[in-house]
């Protein structure tokens, strides 16, 4: 983060035009904010391994020099949303502020070098030689692999050497996950092996150790639930409103994550039957008993965000004639608490892989929107306010019948 600089190291990095840890713009105007959030992918991606924040002034230009541009909170706040936007995966790690420089206001964005690169945006990486943007080759996708860190592994890039690489689905990856998260010019314009291709999305560890990540066996596992038990989801029907009550209806739904999420999302529209409001002199309205939108959400929400290291409790959905409750392993998580879980803007990814490879899919569509899109679903369709529990190790979320 910038406060990592002092103001004179940050004074002096301001006039080192020629450095690849700078990049100066002199406003907001044109192509600057598409340029601005390029070179927080490269910086984020930190190809020439500075291991330090890189810095993005603006309000200052060409020459290094600030030209008094005015910083007000609204470009501050679009340089912060950069992070939550959901295009950039795994979402990088940047301050903005605004600090006085050679006596003038500018914006200052500090963006870290990202533990597990590369870092994507649509399918495309970019990295900054000198002072110059571009896509990465193949040669520079490799060594941005390489640089992934060994030690403090996301759960997700854990190998599971007992599965081997035919556990994992290839023609699916083909077919499915690979043209929609690899940009199209990219793929015809690198020659690589499918070992290569895997191993560039994080399917498996690299081509030398071709054992499958945890979120690879996750996305591609012909049966994840073999090497990780608890990534299923179990679905109930209670008749009446207390666990103890008898249970009508079961299913588990295991297989990839798209696989269970589509057999529960099932399972939920065949139990969704529409009411009927019967009003003299009206025509007849058939709503369904909740909002399917607000359902898909939350649920895609809850195996997106649960925990998945050293859990090997299910996702639970307890339909109760007055209620969802929906259970998911794993509490509050970074900035995400008791306190502000739901608030927007308030944002924080457990399993940013997951998010990268669940988004192109189509099974999620940004960090941060899936509780507000809810919410707004069940406020259209007359149901209470969504209810939260946050605990240390669980997430309990109620949906409520209407009234």
């Amino acid at each position: 983060m910038s406060a990592t600089y002092s103001v004179g190291e940050l004074e002096a990095l301001m006039a080192d035009l020629e450095s690849n840890l700078v990049a100066c713009k002199a406003s907001l105007e044109g192509v600057a904010p598409r340029r601005i959030r390029a070179t927080v992918r490269a910086y984020a991606n930190d190809l020439p391994r500075h291991a330090r924040p890189g810095v993005i002034f603006v309000g200052v230009s060409s020459s290094g020099r600030p030209p008094a541009l005015p910083i007000t909170d609204r470009p501050l706040a679009q340089f912060a949303a950069i992070r939550t936007a959901g295009d950039i995966v795994p979402p990088p790690s940047l301050t903005v502020e605004e600090r006085t420089l050679l006596g003038t206001e500018v914006a200052v964005v500090a963006v870290q070098p990202a533990d597990s690169p590369p870092v994507r945006c649509k399918g495309r990486i970019w990295i900054r030689i000198g002072s110059r943007l571009t896509v990465a080759s193949a040669q520079d996708e490799r060594t941005l692999n390489k640089k992934r860190r060994s030690r403090d592994r996301h759960f997700a890039t854990m190998p599971l050497p007992s599965s081997g690489i035919a556990g994992l689905d290839l023609r699916r990856f083909e077919q499915e996950c690979r043209p929609l998260a690899v940009n199209a010019s990219d793929l015809a314009e690198h020659d690589r092996t499918a070992a290569e291709r895997l191993a560039a999305t994080k399917m498996i560890v690299s081509v030398a150790d071709p054992a499958p990540t945890s979120g690879g066996m996750l996305i591609l596992g012909k049966r994840p639930q073999d090497f990780l038990p608890g990534a299923y989801i179990l679905f109930l029907r209670i008749a009446g409103t207390e666990l103890s009550d008898e249970v009508v209806d079961q299913g588990i739904c295991k297989g990839s994550v798209a696989d269970l999420i589509r057999r529960l999302e099932d399972k939920l529209a065949s139990r969704n039957r529409p009411d009927v409001d019967l009003k003299p002199d009206a025509p007849e309205i058939h709503r369904s008993m909740f909002p399917f939108g607000a359902l898909r959400q939350l649920v895609r929400n809850a195996v997106m965000h649960r925990t998945y290291a050293g859990a090997n409790a299910p996702v639970l959905v307890l339909w109760f004639e007055d209620r969802i409750a929906i259970i998911s392993p794993g509490g509050s998580y970074g900035t995400v608490t008791a306190q502000t879980f739901g608030r927007p803007g308030v944002v924080a990814c457990r399993n940013p892989f997951l998010a990268e490879a669940m988004r192109p899919l189509g099974l999620v569509q940004g960090f941060g929107l899936g509780v507000q899109a809810a919410q707004s679903a069940l406020r259209a369709a007359g149901h209470p306010e969504l209810e939260f529990r946050v605990e240390p190790n669980w997430l309990h979320c109620a949906v409520r019948t209407r009234p």
